[in-house]
């Protein structure tokens, strides 16, 4: 039924256009007028009354055969219409609720920044150890035994953080708190064998009086880092460079470079030992001839692995 009416459809305009258009070419050359206009305008508004009648007709036959039209038309636009008048009255209220919301949620985030603020002052306050800070440090080979070997060091680390934290109370048990994975990433490693170095750091800022410390492992190769003999690093003394300031300014800079060097390499020793009178040998050297090069070099006075001190010596030579 649709189809046969969108044929009719087309056929009805196909016939009136030519109509509508003859028309007004009749009337253009009649050179008929209505309400005085000028023919050529008379026919232009002929050609659209005949377009309307067009349209017209269609929307007629429509409306005549077609109920699910008339339906569409007369029912369910004014019914939409009204829905959507309605959706928008409903809308309001949400509006209002959604900004009533955000403003809720801005006030618990700056409540929640205030928290974390407090919380971060307080935690500075009569702090006995800060985050990150090594607690404890302890060397590992592995065995057969590694797991009664690890056991007893984390309980050595915890007898020891109880002194610092808590050192009024007595046998206050497991107060080191680990994860489990931790845990078994550290008994998995060392099972594997070679030497390690096992380093206990706080997670969190601890306070004195606190039950419970956060704590997480970090697990290092024990390996040698400087062997006795060895020339760590070395630095030219210039003529320019001879009096006693610059010379006392290269040997600063000189042992800050080993420092830089050993922790390059994998050492954990935060300073350097320095061994004989090195200030007055470099003085007795220079005093001898001033207008010499000199090289500074600055050697290991033994084998130091990992966590084990550097000892180093000073020695000047001609250059």
């Amino acid at each position: 039924m649709a189809w046969i009416l969108i044929v009719f459809l087309i056929l009805l305009g196909g016939l009136i256009a030519p109509f509508g258009d003859l028309l007004g070419s009749k009337i253009g050359k009649a050179r008929f007028s209505i309400l005085k206009l000028r023919p050529k305008k008379t026919a232009t508004i002929v050609t659209i009354l005949t377009g309307g009648f067009i349209s017209s007709i269609s929307i007629g036959l429509l409306l005549l055969v077609s109920q699910e039209f008339r339906q569409r038309l007369f029912v369910d636009i004014p019914f939409l219409q009204k829905t959507l008048a309605e959706s928008k009255r409903a809308l309001v209220p949400l509006q209002e609720e959604r900004r009533k919301l955000e403003d809720t949620i801005k006030n618990k985030e700056i409540q929640l920044n205030k928290l974390k603020t407090d919380v971060k002052e307080f935690r500075s306050g009569n702090v006995v150890i800060k985050r990150g800070q090594t607690l404890f440090i302890a060397d590992i080979t592995s065995n057969p035994n590694i797991k009664s070997d690890l056991r007893k060091i984390y309980n050595s680390a915890d007898k020891y953080v109880q002194k610092i934290v808590i050192p009024n109370k007595k046998e206050i048990k497991n107060i080191l708190l680990w994860r489990t994975s931790d845990i078994s990433k550290i008994e998995g490693v060392t099972k594997k064998g070679g030497d390690w170095i096992l380093l206990i750091k706080s997670a969190i800022n601890v306070l004195k009086g606190d039950n419970f410390v956060f704590v997480f492992p970090e697990l290092l190769q024990n390996k040698i880092i400087v062997r006795k003999g060895e020339v760590i690093t070395s630095e030219i003394i210039g003529e320019n460079d001879l009096d006693y300031k610059n010379v006392n300014l290269k040997i600063k800079t000189l042992l800050r470079k080993t420092r830089d060097n050993i922790k390059s390499r994998g050492s954990i020793v935060n300073e350097i030992t320095t061994r004989g009178d090195f200030i007055k040998k470099i003085r007795d050297a220079l005093k001898v001839n001033e207008n010499n090069k000199y090289r500074l070099d600055v050697v290991s006075l033994k084998d130091s692995k990992t966590a084990e001190s550097i000892i180093v010596e000073l020695n000047i030579t001609k250059f």
